[in-house]
């Protein structure tokens, strides 16, 4: 469990600095103006048998600075430096109830703009919307499956508001 865990925080890494470089570089499009989806990795998320143990040795020898809920890592929008971003890192009980319908040991939470449209576009797409939009200071939620039954969580963050979440809960980022 804890290879496969080192392993997707090691792709979703990768992922996330390769996400950022290429819009650092990339010259916008000519051909029109296209709805933005994904922005990045918002979090990722695995079962594990003892999330408190595993938060302690991820904080121990990975140097994460961890919370109940797992860590925050703090980052700067590749769009626009001037902005903060943040990548949730949660290790859940192998029996949670959060991941269903999937059953999977993973959920990864994508960072999107304009969850409502994109809701919208997904479900002309056929694909399966399983609850309603849930707003919250910080950010609007939403999950869907993909076509092997994974769970995705939608985010579309405030990032400011999830800032003062994590300075009221007395949180450190992992920078």
């Amino acid at each position: 469990m804890k290879k496969t865990s080192l392993i997707i925080l090691a792709i979703a890494s990768s992922f996330c600095f390769g996400f950022a470089f290429k819009t650092i570089i990339s010259k916008p499009s000519d051909d029109g103006i296209k709805m933005k989806k994904v922005t990045g990795i918002g979090g990722i998320f695995f079962k594990c048998k003892d999330p408190g143990k595993m938060r302690e040795w991820y904080q121990t020898n990975l140097g994460l600075n961890t919370n109940k809920y797992g860590t925050v890592f703090e980052w700067w929008q590749g769009a626009d430096s001037t902005k903060k971003g943040f990548t949730q890192w949660s290790p859940f009980a192998e029996t949670t109830k959060y991941f269903e319908p999937s059953s999977k040991d993973f959920m990864i939470n994508y960072r999107v703009e304009n969850i409502e449209a994109l809701v919208a576009e997904l479900k002309t797409n056929g694909v399966t919307v399983t609850d309603t939009i849930e707003s919250y200071e910080y950010g609007k939620f939403v999950h869907i499956l993909d076509i092997e039954g994974n769970k995705i969580e939608l985010w579309e963050p405030n990032d400011i508001e999830y800032e003062k979440l994590g300075n009221q809960l007395g949180s450190k980022t992992t920078k």
